[in-house]
């Protein structure tokens, strides 16, 4: 069953930190591991989860192997939800 979004999803509600500069400046290619990593923030909806019901999925990926290296899943996308799986990989 197809779900038409009624709202167009804006990034910039809400309160923001400052922006990180560019530091790859599109030099994605490593040749070594965990010399850089990305992350994103994702969000889905499964099974019978209605409009405002949503999961929240963060994993860091080595650009070195590919790899996802660490991850996350929350109800709420918090600050502290995309800081866990990055804490847990420097501990590690």
């Amino acid at each position: 069953m197809y779900n038409r979004q009624i709202r167009k999803y804006d990034s910039s509600i809400g309160l923001q930190g400052k922006k990180a500069r560019n530091r790859l400046k599109r030099r994605f290619n490593t040749d070594r591991p965990y010399q850089k990593m990305v992350t994103d923030v994702s969000e889905y909806r499964y099974g019978k989860m209605g409009q405002d019901e949503r999961v929240y999925l963060s994993p860091i990926k080595d650009l070195c192997s590919g790899e996802i290296v660490s991850f996350n899943i929350s109800d709420h996308p918090t600050t502290e939800f995309v800081m866990k799986p990055l804490l847990e990989l420097i501990n590690k």
